[in-house]
């Protein structure tokens, strides 16, 4: 089942994948051998229970008729969301086997959707003007569905005690390519001590993102820990007391006591990220949309079409996208839209 851009990822369920940060490593869903044991706990399975039918053509939760593997890689950012909902879809419908790698928005995209060797793309910014023309190059066709809405959060090691918050300009200098190297210099009291930085690799849309919107023209610099799994950059900051890093909310939401999120001032006071901040827009410049990118040809198959269906159903489950995960559930507005694109892209793609 495992596919080539799996190879170094271990599969867990959602519930194990979240439940803590430290040892966890890199993640990886395969659904169908992972429905054990996590099935019925969750609240989430009973909204769910019609996904996967929305044509009728699968019988409902029973899952029949409904069988193949899915390939589907990109954002880690992402990459909770769609396991969790993943794992719910295959336990409905166990002869359909998805297989989700965390490879970052840029990798994703570059390696493997846009070459068309995956069926889905999950990424934390909006698909990039070179990758759109790697995709037209290659004949891969999509659509944009939005997953989510996340709150980027910036972290530093629990036993910090002489910091809760920055201004956005503090970090853009702790961040930027020519960085400051002390904590000191970022503020005066702030400890003499050298910042040991923890952030997502260059093919990751966190990465875009946090350049986008925090960095600009300055850059990033190369002086830290890059990685495209956010648990180690988790770890990496757990490990020490002068340690940064960012990433998505979901890494901290499901570990808060294993690290301290600092609150951002962008003009207004600091603000800490939250589920509520992110969805008022409070949480100001680092509240973003997560996406997912479904290939067009890959929706003319009958099981890739109804998870992609399921997906969207799933948006709001206040359950398992805040409860589970920890991002903020799309309005029923939005998802109504969603599900318009992608009946839209599966009428294509079967007409």
């Amino acid at each position: 089942m495992a596919s080539s851009h799996d190879a170094d990822t271990e599969g867990i369920t959602r519930r194990k994948s979240l439940a803590t940060l430290a040892g966890a490593g890199a993640l990886a869903v395969a659904g169908c051998t992972q429905s054990t044991g996590d099935g019925g706990d969750g609240s989430d399975g009973g909204d769910g229970s019609d996904g996967g039918s929305g044509d009728g053509s699968d019988g409902g939760s029973g899952g029949g008729s409904l069988s193949g593997s899915i390939n589907i890689a990109g954002s880690s950012t992402v990459f909770p969301l769609m396991s969790a909902i993943a794992e719910d879809f295959a336990e409905q419908h166990p002869d359909v086997d998805p297989d989700i790698s965390s490879t970052g928005s840029g990798g994703g995209f570059s390696n493997y959707f846009c070459v068309g060797e995956t069926d889905f793309n999950n990424a934390s910014r909006p698909i990039q003007e070179e990758e759109e023309q790697l995709c037209a190059d290659n004949g891969v066709e999509y659509v944009e569905l939005i997953a989510a809405t996340d709150a980027l959060t910036v972290v530093v090691n629990p036993e910090a005690d002489w910091i809760d918050s920055l201004t956005v300009e503090e970090l853009a200098t702790i961040w930027e390519a020519d960085a400051v190297e002390t904590w000191d210099e970022v503020r005066d009291e702030f400890p003499n001590e050298e910042i040991d930085r923890f952030g997502a690799a260059d093919t990751s849309g966190t990465y875009d993102y946090f350049i986008e919107n925090i960095m600009g023209e300055r850059g990033h610099t190369g002086d830290y820990q890059a990685t495209e799994q956010d648990n180690s950059i988790a770890q990496g900051v757990m490990g020490s007391e002068y340690a940064i890093g960012y990433f998505g909310f979901a890494y901290y939401f499901q570990n808060p006591d294993q690290l301290k999120a600092l609150g951002i001032d962008d003009g207004n006071g600091p603000v800490e990220p939250s589920l509520e901040t992110a969805a008022s827009g409070e949480y100001s410049p680092l509240s973003r949309s997560l996406f997912t990118y479904p290939s067009i040809e890959s929706l003319g198959e009958e099981h890739i079409a109804e998870f992609a269906r399921y997906f969207v159903e799933q948006t709001t489950n206040q359950d398992l996208v805040a409860g589970d995960v920890g991002y903020v559930p799309a309005t029923e507005e939005t998802q109504e839209e969603q599900m318009e694109i992608l009946e839209d892209a599966i009428e294509q793609a079967q007409g």
